[in-house]
């Protein structure tokens, strides 16, 4: 194991970041503090009695489940008293976070799924928290929904933590990607995979074939081929996995490589897609392109799209370069 702290990382990148004031940096240290007090709850599942569904329902009209609200809530009360942000925006929640008037106001905005896979909570599979920091438009203190709306590559950081065997955080600041790994008995998090890299090719997939039949012709055709095996065009096999959690099956592309794919289907066409961009499909595309990979809708790539919204969705295919590559490029024959 790395002997270097998370902090240390970031006070390094501050360092090396030109004109830097320290704030970002501190940002950083309340999303960390954050993310293991999620942590916390996480593994505390049912022994805090907190597994169950609330009656709300999300902006998405999905049931709430109690740690959904829970985690929801540990993030702003994390963030919202430092003076680091201007805004917060949260999957959980219709609107725009107003941080109260009592707590200064800083120059980042961020967007965040809190507990991202929740549906998983249950059956004791990994889930994860996603986030996504920008900046705040110049002299923006009282932020509104179009100040949130800027592309993917206006992001200034994207990561996410992931509670399973062990709790993990995966950052990028734009200069490549690093994951940390808690260390409980201590209670901090230390450097273990430095540099993280996709390979450009892979024989695994994460796609879930309930909705084949409602795919369009371009994923159709490869997953098609990818079933065929050694005996297909392909000429050689490929392995199916599905979490049903981003975080997961983006980790896992991160550590060996493979494709994830939510696209377009018949049944989603009319809400534009399943995941929300500003929540999980721009940071999840940032920390991906950054660990050398690829992410599109298979017609544009992600990070280039201007949301209309903040929970707008659209479909995603991300993972090893030459596999994306070669989805998107069925979607123009």
């Amino acid at each position: 194991m790395n002997g270097m702290t998370i902090t240390q990382f970031i006070i390094e990148e501050q360092r090396q970041a030109k004109g830097a004031t320290g704030e970002f940096t501190l940002l950083l240290n309340d999303i960390v503090t954050a993310c293991k007090k999620i942590s916390l709850a996480v593994n505390k599942g049912a022994l805090a009695g907190t597994m169950g569904s609330l009656e709300s329902e999300n902006i998405q009209g999905e049931v709430q489940k109690e740690l959904d609200v829970i985690t929801n809530e540990i993030f702003i009360s994390s963030l919202e008293w430092s003076g680091h942000l201007a805004g917060m925006a949260s999957e959980e929640m219709d609107d725009p976070y107003e941080i109260p008037a009592k707590y200064p106001r800083g120059k980042y905005l961020i967007l965040f799924d809190p507990l991202d896979g929740s549906s998983n909570v249950n059956v004791n599979i990994s889930v994860g928290t996603i986030f996504s920091i920008l900046r705040a438009p110049e002299g923006v203190t009282h932020p509104k929904v179009e100040d949130f709306l800027q592309p993917g590559t206006g992001q200034v950081c994207a990561g996410y933590a992931l509670y399973g065997s062990s709790t993990m955080l995966v950052l990028t600041t734009g200069r490549g990607v690093n994951g940390f790994t808690l260390d409980r008995e201590v209670g901090e998090f230390y450097l273990t995979h430095p540099d993280m890299r996709i390979p450009p090719d892979t024989h695994e997939f994460a796609v879930n074939t309930s909705n084949q039949r409602h795919w369009e012709a371009p994923v159709q055709r490869y997953v098609a081929e990818c079933l065929k095996g050694k005996e297909g065009p392909r000429g050689r096999d490929f392995n199916m996995r599905w979490v049903a959690s981003m975080v997961a099956e983006v980790h896992r592309i991160l550590i060996r490589g493979g494709l994830f794919m939510y696209p377009l289907d018949s049944n989603l066409k009319d809400k534009g897609g399943k995941l929300r961009i500003m929540y999980e499909a721009n940071p999840m595309s940032m920390i991906v392109e950054q660990a050398g990979g690829a992410s599109s809708t298979g017609r544009e790539r992600i990070l280039d799209i201007q949301p209309a919204g903040l929970h707008q969705r659209v479909p995603v295919i991300l993972g090893s370069r030459n596999e994306v590559d070669r989805v998107v490029s069925y979607h123009r024959d």
